[in-house]
């Protein structure tokens, strides 16, 4: 994983404190989101970051990410939401139930080579907006050099440091749902958190009796700002509601 892609002709050995930081990588965005800007760090996503966001089953994993590629858009800036687990005809109609007002760019590609060669035709359609892939999900994905579709935990961090190069390339910012399995833990190797910059995971309560069925959403790591809140969320037929957050200690 060629992780200096963008930082090239910085020799090496270089004074950390006389490296230059490209202005780009200090403007966060901001998504409107509180429940998502807060739980990293108060101001939102860093460009050129990837975050690896997993779920319990039912949580509302895609029912989320919907609503904040939604978001972005109104935001001003540009989300690609591509879905190789569910048809278009399914992500429109959930986005329907929602009642998403402002939308987004759809793609419904199993290949990440395909999925970037279109984010980069979007981006360079509207180069001074803010670029977000989001990906559902991670493990539907393949790297079509090394076969024809077929899905192999070894193909899944292909798949992210792929991903993750184009963000550090292109300054776009990055979030790949992970499946997880019927315990709650991820799929997959645990070098899949290692190889990402923020880790969000979305629970249900199930102990707390007066918080009973609330989503919980929390950052595990992030690179680039605080983690430690909690948010306490209630999930209805038109999407999320924040009931509590707990500050990090």
């Amino acid at each position: 994983m060629k992780l200096n892609v963008a930082a090239k002709n910085i020799a090496f050995g270089a004074n950390v404190l006389d490296i230059e930081v490209p202005k780009v990588l200090t403007e966060k965005f901001a998504t409107g989101l509180e429940y998502i800007d807060l739980a990293l760090g108060g101001l939102g996503f860093t460009p050129s970051t990837v975050t690896l966001f997993t779920g319990t089953p039912g949580a509302g994993k895609t029912t989320m990410m919907l609503t904040l590629a939604d978001r972005i858009t109104k935001e001003g800036g540009i989300a690609l939401f591509n879905t190789a687990e569910e048809s278009l005809f399914q992500t429109s109609m959930t986005a329907k139930r929602l009642r998403l007002k402002h939308g987004f760019h759809t793609g419904n590609t199993a290949s990440v080579q395909e999925l970037l060669d279109g984010c980069r035709e979007i981006m360079n359609a509207q180069p001074e907006k803010r670029f977000f892939l989001i990906l559902d999900s991670l493990q539907c994905m393949f790297d079509p050099k090394y076969g024809d579709g077929h899905v192999t935990g070894k193909g899944s961090e292909r798949v992210l440091a792929m991903i993750t190069e184009f963000c550090k390339e292109t300054n776009a910012i990055a979030i790949c749902i992970s499946q997880v399995t019927k315990s709650g833990q991820m799929a997959g190797s645990n070098k899949l958190k290692h190889m990402v910059d923020a880790y969000m995971h979305l629970s249900v309560e199930k102990k707390d009796v007066d918080l009973l069925g609330c989503r919980v959403l929390e950052t595990q790591k992030n690179r680039f700002g605080g983690c430690g809140y909690v948010f306490y969320l209630q999930l209805g037929r038109s999407g999320f509601k924040q009931l509590a957050k707990v500050e990090a200690q």
